[in-house]
């Protein structure tokens, strides 16, 4: 049995790996354009900027020490040109010459390109990618003696390389089509995230395109489609990625609307000998069902281990991606997993949402920090999606959320889960349990809650903190009854009136919803309270306060 594997990155040397301790007689062969195969290239921003001083920990596993290990026949600088489904060869060029490989099972792990012009020297060479091992050594070379650096998008690799280039000592300008960094978090939640950037010392253009790029003989002028020109000395650009796709289309496997290679749940393409794995592939949104492509390091391993179950005749299962996700932007980090609130209302699906802001552990422990958590769920419970932003405990509360989804639980069973506690780690009810306690209530109709970008307009909002709290910021047109007097108090409030409570983070705000409730009023709590307020209206404090009490609560 001949197994041919085309890309030998996350998917591709993955799948070869499991391959062998699968069957020690196979014949396996890697096939690779670039130098290296296994490396990280999720490191990239992080070698470019110092971070990460030494290059060969990028390398997984040495090209030679992994033949060695699996007995693998790896031809890397290499590429594959075209394949023949029906002689079943793989033409593959080198700089000796073309030939024809054959093939039993094939895999097509080739990966994604960067979205936009293929940089290079000879067109713009001022101007690079962040993809691969060969772009990182490029965007390296160029700065040299570099101050000003652009980069262009604000998603993953564009957020973790400005942090990177200020570490390294350089102005950073990043330039972002849209109105907030990082589109898979809601823009309220990935505000903190810009005035983290911006006290790093990164100037951020929103709403902002590059039309043009002019070269310099020392640097580049990005032009802006407002007019505006920004000089540099290098300009990285990181506007998204796309599915390296072409050898499947020209074979004439069937591929998906944006040009992804379709699978099934066994990851087999349309071609009974023909798998694929890796950011190439579509593959199934376990939350609504439905297709989707996510380009992600974790599922492109996992894919490229089942794909490679099947090709040895077993039956794996992909089981789809949510999504789960995190980045650090100087001392924040900033997770989320399924769909994001955003999405939902662009395809019309109903949904509830709550906030919380609770201590990444106990709150009488030294170091505890805030934590803001949104929750998306449907009404029968479905968790959506959820994000998290804060400086400790963030990575762990988003796996969990994860795992609830990927076993199917419904919102409320998130307060049923029982988590380690230690009050260096956690509350004996742990953030994540308090989401489910939050959504239980909403869903059975102990709270009702209003959100702070849509409240009512007929409703009289009490403000529950103390005088104190009150004074340092509050809601306009907001009064102030503080919780413990709330009860003596009730004779000053009207019964034909609707009312919202709120405190600081939301559980105050909701003890007085009780209360009023079980007096005979109509009201509804603001969920998150004051905080999740500030994320919405940038006013006073605003979010630079949301950031500070991360950073120091």
């Amino acid at each position: 049995m001949r197994y041919v594997i085309i890309g030998g990155v996350a998917a591709g040397a993955s799948a070869a790996a499991r391959l062998r301790r699968l069957d020690e007689k196979a014949e396996i062969v890697l096939i690779e354009k670039g130098r290296t195969i296994s490396y990280a290239n999720c490191g990239l921003p992080y070698h470019v900027g110092g971070v990460i001083a030494d290059r060969a920990r990028l390398t997984v596993m040495p090209t030679a020490k992994f033949a060695s290990w699996f007995n693998i026949e790896i031809r890397t600088e290499t590429e594959a040109t075209s394949i023949d489904r029906a002689a079943k060869t793989v033409t593959i060029k080198t700089a000796a010459g073309e030939e024809k490989l054959g093939y039993d099972k094939l895999l097509l792990a080739t990966g994604a390109t960067p979205i936009g012009d293929a940089y290079s020297d000879e067109t713009h060479p001022h101007v690079a990618h962040l993809w691969t091992l060969a772009d990182m050594d490029r965007v390296i070379s160029k700065l040299g003696k570099a101050k000003r650096v652009i980069v262009v998008g604000a998603g993953f690799i564009g957020l973790e390389l400005a942090e990177s280039l200020r570490h390294k000592g350089l102005e950073v300008t990043i330039v972002q089509r849209g109105e907030h960094v990082l589109p898979t978090l809601d823009a309220e939640m990935a505000g903190p995230l810009a005035t983290e950037l911006r006290d790093l010392g990164v100037d951020i253009r929103f709403g902002r395109m590059v039309a043009d790029f002019e070269e310099k003989s020392d640097g580049v002028i990005a032009v802006l489609d407002n007019g505006e020109r920004l000089e540099a000395d290098l300009a990285v650009v990181s506007t998204g990625v796309k599915p390296r796709s072409d050898l499947a289309r020209a074979c004439g496997l069937t591929l998906g609307a944006k040009g992804h290679i379709v699978v099934d749940e066994n990851l087999l393409t349309s071609d009974p000998d023909i798998y694929a794995a890796g950011d190439v592939i579509e593959v199934v949104d376990p939350v609504f069902g439905g297709q989707t492509a996510i380009a992600l390091a974790g599922p492109a391993n996992k894919q490229g281990r089942i794909a490679a179950d099947n090709m040895a005749g077993g039956k794996s299962v992909y089981r789809g991606t949510f999504g789960a996700s995190i980045v650090k932007v100087g001392e924040l980090a900033a997770t989320g997993v399924g769909w994001t609130e955003s999405r939902l209302k662009s395809e019309g699906r109903a949904y509830k949402k709550i906030y919380i802001h609770p201590s990444s552990s106990a709150g009488y422990y030294p170091g505890a920090k805030r934590l803001t958590m949104k929750l998306l769920f449907g009404a029968d419970g479905t968790i959506y999606g959820a994000q998290i932003v804060g400086v400790k405990g963030v990575d762990k509360r988003i796996d969990t959320i994860a795992t609830a989804m990927r076993l199917k639980l419904k919102a409320p069973q998130l307060g049923e889960l029982e988590l380690a506690y230690a009050p260096p780690y956690s509350s004996a009810k742990d953030p994540v349990n308090f989401l489910g306690f939050v959504a239980e209530n909403v869903l059975t109709g102990k709270s009702d809650v209003v959100c702070a970008e849509a409240l009512p307009e007929d409703a009289q909002l009490i403000d529950v903190r103390e005088p104190m709290e009150n004074e340092s910021g509050a809601i306009p047109g907001a009064i102030n009854i503080r919780l413990g007097d709330l009860r003596s108090r009730l004779g000053e409030l009207d019964k034909s009136k609707r009312y919202v409570t709120y405190c600081a983070v939301g559980l105050r705000g909701y003890l007085a919803e009780r209360i009023l409730k079980q007096n005979g009023f109509t009201v509804a709590n603001l969920t998150g309270g004051w905080a999740s307020w500030q994320l919405y209206h940038p006013i006073s404090e605003g979010r630079e306060a949301v950031v500070e009490v991360a950073r120091r609560s």
